[in-house]
């Protein structure tokens, strides 16, 4: 006892030693730490556990009217399993994604919990603080409230489930009522929505998948996001392994399992309504609200979309595309601009789960004109001011290409609105340059285009584009690719005389006792003069009086077509516009880019059948309303602001006159096609002769695939490829995966794509080296028949000669070969993709409702003075048209020059060869 006292008081002197300051601070700790505890402990015990979970129930969508219903969502699929049916690694599986330490925890992670107080208290987050016993509370007693108090509740309940039940009870009862997706609850309805079998049949590594999609039921879907899903699967197999459950390899050597294609939800809702359901739910998690209680927490969500605008939008599509292609998808997203509230939305008629066309970003060429006026207002430019309307015109940012208006329309002394009123290219471009490209850019941003979408910027060069990371005067003639969805949100910014208020389809949401549990909070931000709106709206009723007047509505429109390479269909054609209080924008387009024509081979542009259903739905939606006019115009910015002086040549300077110019295949004279193919060709090679004699060296191709016939000049001869290589690199990248038996990779396919339509040297670096570099290409040229071409370890500077050329376009076009017809399909679909600045060369050749599928390639060269390699190949056709055509040169003192030869050479050869 002596010793105990003295040791006491040993302490009671090192205490008494210590500052008064920090023994008063420890204490008041002491003391504070105690009251907590003591008040934790009496909040947990005043907190009651239900008796049982609460069964799921489903909620309800309403129209705006908050009477009509729009959806019901929650139709569900469980059935409860004992835990001892779910083989341990699919519980272990579970553990690694959510909780380790499940069963060493009391039900509670401290740290976790402490991290979600203080996100609520700072950024009122909602983050939370996931142990499995506090997931199952969450999920199977719906405690709702995005606040403090509910996390203290949800931690108070954990604890109470821990004292009522055993941890393997807890699991069990959370592996019954977690939702995966696809309308299942429960880890068996899982197992037969995803594999098809019951849960004592699936596998460890059939379970980490379905624990991968516990973080995000909808994008851990593997249909919906197979790559997600897939890094997802990967993090908890290596999880499992450093716990000890699986050997350490085992994330890199198990196969990932199959999984099945048919999504259980998307049977559920069908129609357009399905992806409305879709994004309504998106939105409310973006608030808070988990899916689990979106489906099944019995919640009355009153949406803001109309029941007239919806039914006018579906009508409209459904009149519009009867008896069309299947092929053809549309998308229609209307805005009231007041407040931001989607009013009708369609983007497609698959049902939940299905891809959304109003979300997907294309190109929406001329209905991006508007925000170059209204950008060149703010600068003080009025829409009178005249800008040189000549067709084409080259610009800087080009690269050399020409640019055109459509059908090659000439207007030098253009003012502006008359230049919207027939969308031509050539002054809005101007005017792009002229006020910058960035201002456009940015005031797109502020009218409702994301920054980005995804992990792309938008609206700016692509990798290896012209100006990677940057925006070119592109942006005029849309170029870059915008949803539907946004390009509604400016078009309503617009129309509410520039205030934007946020695109949202949920008004509010309660619970089944009447409690509100979101609403949302309208904001209007002024971002846009309300006189360059008026003025922009002005201009644009001038198009609707072109176009056709919406029956009783006074409306603002702008159509818009995105050529398909270089032919003369459109792969998206658009209409935006409004009427005072709706405004509506309207796609047609494909799943993948290509041509679009209707059931009577016409082609769809703008104001075709996108404007007809934006005319119809607009009609249609307010029918019976009084609709107010639009604002006159308030006249922004001065009008003598132009660049006439840019005009070149013997123009007609006749202020607004619009004439037509020369037009595609106006080079080519068929005049000189006469006599036989042998007087054909002999008169040919004089004319070619004559141009060789002014010093420049070429060599000509061609193959007639309807009549068989072939023309060479100097087709032996050997020329450095430059990028038509980039064609012979895909066709040996799709050899190599056939031989394996597969598909090429997503990152594959994105590699071909720029190689081929942007011409991208990194993307055909990557490609070079995955077939094996010169010695790869060179078997698969063999392969291929091309035997004149010789491969070099920098692919472009491999040589060929114009007759291999012609014969790769043999090798895509004809029935036999080592390439697969999906193969050559792929390789013809991109050439026939090209962006605009690698549309010239051999398509010269062509005429109107002609399409040119081309590889073009140019190069300077140190060793001969700087002097320019161009060349072109492709394939022509047409309805009576099938030929492979190529031009090689070298010797060009520029890169204009030498695309003025080549297109000569080939509308020269065409002119006496007729085809």
């Amino acid at each position: 006892m002596a010793r105990i006292g003295a040791a006491l008081r040993k302490v009671r002197d090192r205490a008494k030693a210590l500052p008064r300051w920090f023994r008063r601070t420890v204490a008041a700790l002491l003391v504070v730490q105690t009251v907590l505890v003591v008040a934790a402990t009496g909040y947990v015990l005043s907190v009651d556990l239900p008796p049982d979970a609460a069964p799921p129930q489903a909620s309800v969508l309403y129209y705006r009217d908050g009477r009509t219903v729009l959806a019901r969502i929650g139709l569900t699929d469980r059935t409860d399993v004992t835990l001892d049916r779910v083989p341990l690694g699919v519980r272990q599986a579970f553990l690694a994604a959510e909780d380790r330490g499940f069963y060493d925890h009391y039900g509670v992670s401290v740290r976790g919990l402490a991290r979600a107080l203080w996100s609520n208290v700072v950024d009122d987050s909602g983050e939370g603080a996931s142990t499995i016993t506090q997931q199952y509370v969450r999920n199977a007693y719906l405690t709702q409230e995005r606040t403090v108090s509910r996390k203290a509740r949800e931690a108070a309940l954990a604890l109470k489930v821990e004292d009522r039940y055993g941890k393997d009870e807890i699991l069990q009862r959370y592996l019954n009522t977690i939702y995966f997706g696809r309308g299942a609850y429960g880890i068996e309805a899982a197992a037969h929505a995803f594999f098809g079998v019951s849960v004592d049949r699936l596998s460890t590594a059939q379970g980490a998948v379905l624990a991968a999609m516990v973080k995000d039921p909808t994008r851990g879907d593997p249909v919906r996001d197979p790559e997600w899903t897939l890094d997802r699967w990967k993090w908890i197999l290596q999880a499992m392994s450093d716990a000890g459950w699986l050997p350490a390899d085992a994330a890199a050597r198990t196969p990932y399992p199959q999984v099945a294609e048919e999504s259980v939800t998307a049977a559920a809702i069908d129609g357009p309504i399905g992806l409305i359901t879709d994004r309504v739910e998106d939105e409310l998690v973006a608030a808070g609200i988990t899916r689990q209680q979106v489906r099944a927490g019995g919640l009355s969500i009153v949406t803001t979309l109309d029941a007239t605008a919806q039914h006018a939008a579906t009508t409209s599509i459904g009149r519009a595309l009867a008896g069309q292609p299947e092929v053809l998808r549309t998308a229609l997203v209307a805005i009231d601009p007041e407040d931001g509230g989607v009013r009708a939305y369609y983007g497609g008629d698959r049902g939940r789960g299905f891809y959304d066309d109003a979300l997907a970003a294309r190109p929406p060429a001329s209905t991006f004109k508007p925000l170059v006026l209204a950008a060149a207002e703010e600068r003080g430019i009025g829409f009178r001011s005249y800008y040189n309307g000549a067709s084409p015109r080259f610009f800087a940012d080009r690269g050399g290409a020409p640019l055109y208006n459509q059908d090659n329309l000439q207007c030098p002394v253009c003012p502006l609105d008359l230049a919207m009123v027939h969308s031509l290219n050539t002054p809005f471009y101007a005017l792009a340059e002229k006020i910058g490209p960035n201002r456009i850019r940015d005031l797109a941003r502020r009218l409702g285009v994301p920054e980005k979408y995804g992990d792309q910027v938008t609206m700016v060069d692509l990798k290896g584009e012209p100006a990677p990371g940057r925006t070119r005067a592109d942006i005029a003639i849309g170029r870059y690719a915008v949803a539907p969805a946004d390009m509604a949100s400016v078009y309503a910014t617009l129309a509410g005389g520039g205030a934007r208020a946020d695109r949202h389809f949920v008004e509010s949401v309660t619970v089944a006792g009447g409690a509100v549990l979101h609403r949302h909070e309208a904001k209007r931000e002024r971002v846009l003069d309300e006189g360059v709106a008026a003025d922009v709206g002005a201009v644009l009723s001038q198009v609707v009086e072109e176009d056709g007047r919406v029956p009783g509505v006074d409306a603002a429109a702008k159509t818009g077509s995105q050529q398909y390479g270089d032919s003369v269909d459109s792969s998206d054609a658009w209409t935006a516009g409004w009427a005072s209080g709706l405004a509506a924008v309207v796609w047609v387009g494909r799943d993948k880019p290509g041509p679009i024509r209707t059931s009577s081979g016409a082609a769809i542009n703008g104001d075709g059948m996108p404007y007809e259903i934006f005319r119809n739905f607009l009609s249609g939606s307010l029918a019976g309303r009084q609709v107010a006019d639009l604002p006159r115009a308030a006249h922004v910015g001065r009008e003598d602001t132009g660049d006439l002086e840019t005009i070149e040549g013997d123009a007609k300077m006749v202020p607004g006159l619009i004439y037509q110019g020369p037009r595609k295949g106006d080079q080519v004279d068929l005049s000189l096609a006469a006599g036989t193919w042998r007087e054909r060709t002999a008169r040919l090679d004089e004319a070619l002769d004559k141009h060789a004699a002014g010093g420049l060296d070429f060599s000509v191709s061609l193959v007639d695939r309807r009549t068989g016939q072939r023309y060479d000049y100097r087709g032996n001869r050997d020329f450095e490829t430059a990028s038509v290589v980039k064609v012979q690199l895909l066709a040996a990248l799709l050899l190599r995966a056939q031989d394996a038996n597969r598909d090429l990779t997503a990152a594959e396919q994105r590699r071909a794509r720029k190689m081929i339509v942007a011409s991208d040297n990194d993307a055909a670096v990557q490609v070079y080296a995955a077939i094996g570099g010169a010695d790869g290409l060179r078997t698969a040229l063999h392969r291929l028949g091309l035997d004149d071409t010789d491969p070099d370890p920098k692919f472009g500077l491999t040589t060929t000669t114009a007759k291999d050329q012609t014969r790769m376009v043999s090798a895509l076009t004809g029935a036999d070969g080592p390439l697969t017809g999906d193969s050559k399909e792929l390789i013809l679909d991109l050439m026939g993709s090209v962006n605009a600045d690698q549309t010239w060369g051999v398509s010269a050749a062509s005429f109107e409702g002609e399409s040119t599928a081309q590889k073009n390639g140019w190069m300077s060269r140190s060793t001969e003075d700087n002097r320019w390699i161009v060349n072109s190949t492709g394939r022509i056709h047409g309805e009576k048209t099938d030929v492979a055509l190529s031009v090689l040169s070298h010797g060009h003192r520029t890169r204009e020059e030498g695309i003025e030869s080549v297109e000569r050479i080939a509308a020269t050869t065409r002119s006496y060869l007729g085809w």
